[in-house]
């Protein structure tokens, strides 16, 4: 994990955790561990619901919405920095402009 210290004149340094895996690498095991770990056992009773992974330790918290299933990550993994979130359901967290279309598979 890599700490980077910011700071401005008058203000204090700030810790920030970044992300220690490329955004594809990210998506690639996110994916792998919904599928995998998750995904049967939400599937039935959680659609539209959101999940949040910490990647680095396969905890997981679900949430109505995305912010709420990151705060419930956080509460149990505090210190994650590689996070995948998936729509149970759905191939895509949020739409732009559309609809959800679900998953077929």
């Amino acid at each position: 994990m890599r700490d980077v210290e910011m700071a401005s004149p008058g203000r204090e340094v700030v810790d920030r955790r970044l992300p220690t895996m490329s955004k594809e690498e990210t998506a690639r095991l996110g994916r792998e561990i919904y599928q995998r770990d998750i995904r049967p056992q939400v599937e039935a009773d959680h659609f539209r619901e959101v999940v949040a992974i910490d990647l680095d330790t396969g905890i997981w918290a679900m949430g109505h919405d995305l912010v709420e299933a990151v705060e419930g990550l956080r509460e149990q993994s505090p210190d994650a920095v590689n996070v995948w979130c998936e729509r149970v359901g759905f191939r895509a967290v949020h739409t732009f402009g559309g609809r959800f279309i679900p998953r077929v598979e």
